[in-house]
């Protein structure tokens, strides 16, 4: 594997050369602080998901209560183009698209 000189001195202060394996008690001791830590994680991202969970349902329904009104005036006086009780459109107003043909003595100078 290649090392490179330029970080060799960084790397060399972790290196586990001169270091004796870990004893079973370390190995014990680091798999119970790592299950701990998850742990914790754990909680600690469950009541950030229930704090989310809870500011979004509280904006929702501030958002539903707020626009109560609002609702209500858009069902009592629909938009106009919808057409009335006889069936007769008001204000109709049909979406397309226009295709145009431009004759050459049309076009405008450059």
């Amino acid at each position: 594997m290649y090392r490179d000189p330029k970080f060799s001195g960084l790397f060399s202060q972790f290196g586990a050369a001169d270091r004796p394996p870990p004893s079973l008690l370390q190995k014990i001791l680091t798999a119970l602080v790592t299950i701990a830590l998850f742990g914790v994680a754990l909680m600690f991202s469950v009541v950030f998901f229930a704090v989310v969970v809870t500011v979004g349902v509280v904006a929702w329904g501030y958002l539903w209560w707020k626009t109560r009104a609002l609702r209500k005036q858009m069902r009592e006086h629909p938009p106009a183009g919808r057409g009335d009780a006889r069936g007769e459109a008001q204000g109709l107003v049909i979406e397309g698209e226009v295709i145009r043909e431009v004759e050459i003595e049309d076009r405008p100078p450059r």
